[in-house]
């Protein structure tokens, strides 16, 4: 019995020994030699597609000027610097945006967006349509986090 014991041993080590080899030696090449698929994923991923700064200005400050005339607080306050945030609060600026709705309603866009930047300052020349008097030249905008935002408080 001891015999027939050690010959089954033997044999499944003898069978399994180039299963082994063969997994042992596939994943060496793998940690080794990396394939090109993820070699050039990896690469794709790292890269960064340059910004479009003047197509970023010109939609938060459309944003930004849209939601001002319809009354959208939140939007319009949530667009508003770190630091003009810290110099009004939600409900005063609630007030300031609902007058500006009941005054001047909400069709109002900006149109003619032209920026000058300098690193993470903008300063942004626009006219708002259908009302001349509210037409901006060297608005100042920053960019904070992910996004532009308004700057002149």
């Amino acid at each position: 019995m001891y015999t027939r014991a050690a010959a089954t041993l033997t044999t499944a080590a003898l069978l399994l020994a180039p299963l082994t080899s063969c997994a042992s030696g596939d994943d060496d090449s793998a940690v080794d030699r990396p394939s090109s698929s993820a070699a050039s994923s990896s690469a794709e991923e790292s890269v960064e597609p340059p910004r479009d700064v003047a197509a970023e200005l010109s939609e938060a400050v459309a944003s930004y000027t849209k939601a001002y005339f319809e009354g959208d607080v939140g939007t319009a306050y949530g667009a508003l610097s770190e630091r003009c945030r810290a110099e009004i609060t939600p409900e005063a600026y609630s007030a300031v945006v609902g007058q500006a709705t009941k005054d001047y309603g909400p069709d109002h866009e900006a149109a003619d967006i032209g920026a000058s930047v300098s690193g993470d300052s903008a300063r942004v020349s626009y006219k708002v349509t259908g009302l001349p008097k509210f037409d901006k030249k060297a608005q100042p905008w920053t960019w904070e986090g992910d996004a532009w935002t308004y700057d002149a408080c």
